[in-house]
């Protein structure tokens, strides 16, 4: 029986690199996306390049109970269980506090945050009846470290930062683990939607001399939804080139 993986975020950018590396190793894969016709076009694709046996797609809006349980039903209609979830869907919105909008607060923290909570709601109680199952998170190195102009992105990742210890200490029991995937600046379409000079300076500031692709943070998600990673749980894991490592501090003679 082939595992399946249910995938947050799934049409475009890491999310979709996510997706064909988990069917790529022959899993089941449930693709879910806000952007119904990104994701119908890239399920038709890859449904072609693999099987339609073997992927399926729905809309679904992260934020909402209601939606969330009908990715529920519909990752159930399409295969017989779900092993992992890839909590991966999130938005960015910049500013300094109080430059910030209450409705673009609370629609990052809907949308990083509680859908997580929202979705081990309707998955989770399944993985503890089979006493197995992984859920991996998308957080960020900004969870870990402060940004400028980067408020409530820094305060909803840094909540997942933290939310992935709290879940593998209360799952653990069950044999469920709980990781999350802290990718540095990565080139996603949104990210390349940036002028090439700045670009440039993410490039520059790597240790590596080079940016995150979304092809390396699917590869650590898949490491972490899978039994390599047996021993793993509760950890933020940066793949980043580099960024975070430093302690800030300038060059010294």
């Amino acid at each position: 029986m082939n595992s399946t993986v249910v995938i947050t975020g799934a049409a475009s950018g890491i999310g979709l690199s996510a997706s064909k590396q988990f069917l790529a190793q022959g899993w089941n894969v449930m693709m879910a996306d806000f952007n119904n016709d990104l994701g119908q076009k890239v399920y038709k694709e890859l449904s072609e390049q693999y099987s339609p046996k073997q992927v399926a797609f729905a809309p679904c809006d992260v934020s909402n109970a209601q939606s969330v349980d009908d990715l529920a039903q519909a990752a159930h209609q399409a295969f017989d269980h779900v092993d992992s979830v890839i909590n991966n869907a999130g938005i960015f919105v910049k500013g300094a506090v109080h430059e910030i909008d209450e409705q673009a607060w609370d629609r990052v923290m809907a949308t990083d945050v509680k859908s997580i909570y929202l979705t081990t709601k309707a998955f989770v109680p399944e993985m503890i009846e089979r006493k197995s199952g992984t859920i991996v998170n998308t957080s960020s190195i900004s969870g870990l470290q402060g940004d400028y102009n980067m408020a409530v992105y820094n305060a909803a990742k840094g909540a997942v930062a933290n939310l992935v210890r709290a879940m593998a200490l209360d799952y653990g029991k069950y044999g469920i683990r709980v990781n999350n995937v802290n990718p540095g600046p990565t080139m996603t379409p949104m990210f390349k939607r940036n002028p090439q000079s700045v670009i440039d300076e993410f490039i520059q500031a790597s240790p590596l001399r080079k940016l995150v692709q979304p092809e390396d943070v699917a590869r650590t998600m898949f490491f972490l939804a899978s039994e390599e990673s047996a021993p793993m749980t509760g950890e933020n894991i940066p793949v980043a080139a580099g960024f975070a490592i430093h302690s800030g501090q300038p060059v010294q003679d």
